[in-house]
């Protein structure tokens, strides 16, 4: 051990073994502390949080069978299921050394011991403590946050009949395995609904794995989702598990699946009728345990019937169907999601901010919200951020989407298509060519208006 680090506890009742060990140990550890009794053993890990106890396995009372390390083994667990402890014992009791380790210790020393050894198992013991509290206190945090996030559906509210109709879809289907289908435009919140289900499942101490494959291009699809062995193609330095597999035991999210090419649809449907998958470059399949959760914005049925999706894909994806309302179709929310981030966004920019007024909340109702709820978010953070006065009036926020050159949509049809190239056009011509800002604007990524751009060749 280069630096000093760790506090040790030593209990024996031979003062002479834990002379030694002091001895040896102050040099490499923070404390050090000695006990003869253990007896006085709660007494000591209420004052001080150990990171290893080394725990004689036979005192005076019984210096044979090792009962009574055993019994104070259980204490110690009793106190600190997350305790580290280390039996120090005779070369003949090697054999209930290692019973005492399927009861919960974790090594044993065995006396006399070598310096160096003995130092060695310490500080993997002292590192095995420190990985085991850090996990602990990440697991922790973790049912923290989804504590705050399932009041009922965090930042997923609304008092709409739309979006009551979701809570109760979500209620019924959650504690099931049923792979669902969440539809919606974008920017409503396809992903919040997904995260909801899982955080309601059996699975919800599981993975929760996202996945955007409209990011995904065709030669990164399999490689990504099903992972890949070494030298399986050019950068395949090492082999890595792919989406699926670490999705294994819990939920795996497919975000954007109407962007699928034909060919990556197949693939996937062999996947999730065969519920294994085989990396690539490897020929032994790898068996996988995952509820499916789909989303996108797009018209599958449409799309199946022009042979663009496949129906039997559709099939195997959608055995419940979520559809999300847009949000300029629940004006009934809007007040409630504007009450909700301006809390927000008043903690994280520590500024007080009132409710907004009537005239406001009327403008906001009158506003078609293409990017629907990320939009609204967006735009409050806006206007917190840049706001002096704790009244924000309706010139404080910025509607970007109406553009600033009055130029109004005048639609001939209403073909889908037509529609949607005719607005990606009006806002990269707003936003001078900035596909970010663009993207942002359209509730796009950038690779998905990347590709729609392609698609109309702009």
């Amino acid at each position: 051990m280069a630096s000093k680090t760790g506090k040790i506890l030593a209990v024996d009742d031979n003062t002479d073994i834990l002379f030694a060990l002091k001895l040896l140990l102050r040099p490499h550890v923070e404390q050090i502390v000695t006990e003869t009794n253990p007896s006085n053993i709660p007494d000591h890990m209420k004052e001080t949080d150990f990171d290893v106890i080394l725990l004689d396995m036979n005192f005076t009372q019984d210096a044979i069978s090792g009962k009574e390390g055993f019994y104070w083994l259980d204490k110690v667990l009793e106190t600190d299921p997350q305790a580290v402890v280390l039996f120090i014992t005779a070369y003949g009791d090697v054999e209930k050394s290692v019973q005492a380790i399927k009861a919960g210790a974790t090594d044993f020393i065995i006396k006399p011991w070598q310096n160096e050894k003995l130092l060695a198992t310490i500080s993997s013991a002292i590192k095995l403590n420190r990985s085991k509290r850090e996990a602990s206190d990440l697991k922790e945090k973790q049912k923290e946050i989804n504590t705050i996030m399932d009041q009922p559906f965090a930042d997923f509210i609304g008092v709409s009949p739309g979006m009551q109709q979701v809570f109760k879809t979500i209620q019924k289907v959650a504690g099931t395995d049923a792979n669902v289908l969440i539809l919606g435009e974008n920017g409503t919140g396809k992903e919040l609904v997904a995260r909801a289900l899982h955080r309601h499942s059996l699975r919800q101490e599981e993975p929760f794995v996202s996945v955007d494959l409209g990011a995904l291009s065709e030669t990164l699809f399999e490689s990504e989702l099903f992972g890949h062995v070494k030298g399986a193609f050019t950068d395949a330095k090492t082999d890595r598990p792919g989406r699926f597999e670490l999705a294994s035991g819990g939920t795996i999210f497919l975000d954007e699946i109407g962007n699928l090419s034909v060919s990556m649809q197949a693939k996937l449907l062999t996947v999730l009728e065969r519920r294994e998958v085989t990396r690539v470059g490897a020929n032994k399949p790898k068996p996988i345990d995952i509820r499916l959760i789909s989303a996108t914005n797009m018209p599958l049925k449409q799309m199946a019937a022009e042979d663009g999706f496949r129906q039997d894909l559709i099939y195997r994806i959608n055995t419940v169907e979520i559809e999300i309302p847009p949000l300029r179709e629940r004006p009934e929310d809007i007040p409630l999601l504007a009450d909700h981030f301006l809390k927000i966004y008043s903690r994280k920019y520590n500024k007080k901010i009132n409710k907004l007024s009537n005239q406001v909340i009327k403008k906001f109702n009158t506003y078609p919200w293409p990017g629907n709820v990320r939009e609204f978010q967006h735009v409050l953070e806006r206007a917190v951020i840049m706001s002096d006065s704790p009244n924000l009036d309706e010139g404080s926020f910025h509607l970007s989407s109406h553009g600033s050159s009055g130029e109004a949509f005048d639609f001939d049809n209403y073909n889908l298509e037509e529609i949607e190239q005719k607005v990606i056009e009006k806002v990269m011509r707003m936003h001078s060519g900035n596909i970010s800002k663009a993207a942002s604007d359209l509730g796009l990524t950038r690779t998905s208006l990347y590709r729609r751009m392609e698609k109309y060749g702009l």
